[in-house]
């Protein structure tokens, strides 16, 4: 039995943060962010809603396309690299906030492969005949962990979630590959919260994520193209055959450069990174649910689905629409 995605959902904050709005905090400008990202603007949430809130609106969105009842669900992991809480997991708050008692629900953090990672987590369980049905939601509120005073960081992101119900069926995914690079790792940061005790003498302090943007952009158009090349020879699949590459939407330059070392058309790479910005494990469902309830996606279309971010991690997936 393999993965067959059956529904999808998305959500994203209704403050809308122009680069022009940027500009006014920071040394930047609308054409600067243009030319160099592609993005135009970002959704921002407010201080009364979170990542949590976000992953169950998806997780709700997506259940609706699907026509599964929450009851249903064996599983539901959450990716995401921004929880609103060290403990309970999202995963947890968005079990009972839908009311999918019998799910088993945890976190997992891979950054911006988080969806591409846990698709292929649940897709073990299924494969195992462990589960039959499961939910994967990616999502990410990275606004509260930028410098919004540093324009390298704060010009990228933006927050949302995306969703998909899955199934254990026959045909879905046809081959999937993971990787990690933590010697790496430095390239994309952020402390969590440091020890500060009465042993210590100190308070405890948060950090901000910080980036080696060269570093990352050089990792990506590497090993993205490498990653999709292993999905397509190992699963015995022509690059011709696939409708679209789906990657994480990080950098318009990034999927023209991964575009040109692969010898495919632009056509096939749809992006939404001019509207959303980098949602990190969010960006991939969010563009995923964007071409299905547009009727983009057709049964039999070939699709790769590819995350590279933080860890350094990254992942590809072939998959049978």
């Amino acid at each position: 039995m393999t993965t067959k995605i059956i529904g999808t959902g998305s959500a994203v904050p209704d403050r809308v943060v122009t680069n022009d709005d940027l500009a006014k905090i920071v040394d930047t400008s609308d054409e600067w962010i243009q030319s160099r990202t592609g993005i135009r603007e970002r959704r921002i949430a407010d201080a009364q809603s979170g990542t949590t809130d976000l992953a169950i609106k998806a997780a709700v969105a997506a259940l609706k396309d699907s026509g599964v009842s929450a009851d249903e669900l064996d599983i539901i992991v959450l990716a995401t690299s921004s929880p609103d809480r060290c403990f309970p997991s999202g995963a947890c708050e968005v079990q009972a906030a839908i009311g999918a008692h019998r799910a088993i629900a945890f976190d997992l953090s891979a950054a911006c492969s988080g969806f591409v990672y846990g698709f292929h987590t649940v897709s073990a369980f299924f494969q195992a005949g462990i589960y039959k049905t499961g939910l994967i939601i990616g999502a990410d509120t990275l606004s509260k962990l930028i410098d919004w005073k540093d324009r390298g960081t704060c010009v990228l992101f933006g927050d949302g979630a995306g969703a998909a119900v899955v199934r254990s069926q026959d045909k879905g995914t046809l081959y999937m590959t993971m990787g990690a690079d933590g010697t790496r790792g430095s390239a994309l940061d952020c402390v969590s919260r440091t020890t500060g005790n009465f042993l210590t003498g100190q308070e405890p302090e948060t950090g901000y994520m910080t980036m080696d943007g060269q570093e990352v952009f050089r990792f990506a158009v590497k090993t993205v193209p490498e990653a999709i090349s292993e999905v397509l020879s190992e699963s015995g699949t022509d690059l011709n055959e696939i409708k679209y590459f789906i990657l994480h939407q990080a950098n318009y330059r990034i999927f023209e450069s991964i575009a040109k070392r692969l010898k495919v058309p632009m056509e096939k790479f749809p992006t939404n990174l001019e509207r959303y910005g980098n949602t990190s494990g969010a960006s991939i469902p969010i563009l995923l649910d964007e071409l299905n309830k547009a009727g983009k996606l057709q049964q039999g279309d070939k699709i790769v689905l590819a995350g590279f971010g933080a860890g350094l991690t990254w992942g590809a997936t072939l998959m049978e629409w």
